[in-house]
């Protein structure tokens, strides 16, 4: 069956992780990338430090930016436990 087509607009970058996923062979090691990129989406929709609060608020900063946040990216880079490379 074939997949259902849908058209996007990508940026470069976009285009070259969609790409690099699409060349993956069937099988646990393509599963395991889509479920790491998954988690990692989820996070950084939602992101979650050790400081988050039982309120709701990030952290005890209330003007903190989670995209500035240094916590916050320690806590996005213990989920993939890959250390960041140039691509």
């Amino acid at each position: 069956m074939e997949p259902q087509r849908i058209p996007l607009a990508l940026t470069p970058e976009e285009y070259r992780l969609i790409t690099a996923l699409r060349d993956l062979p069937e099988g646990p090691l393509r599963e395991r990338a889509h479920q790491v990129l998954e988690r990692l989406q989820a996070f950084a929709r939602q992101p979650r430090c050790a400081q988050s609060q039982a309120d709701g608020v990030p952290c005890a900063e209330p003007a903190a930016d989670c995209d500035q946040c240094p916590a916050a990216e320690a806590a996005l880079e213990a989920q993939v436990r890959i250390p960041p490379r140039d691509l």
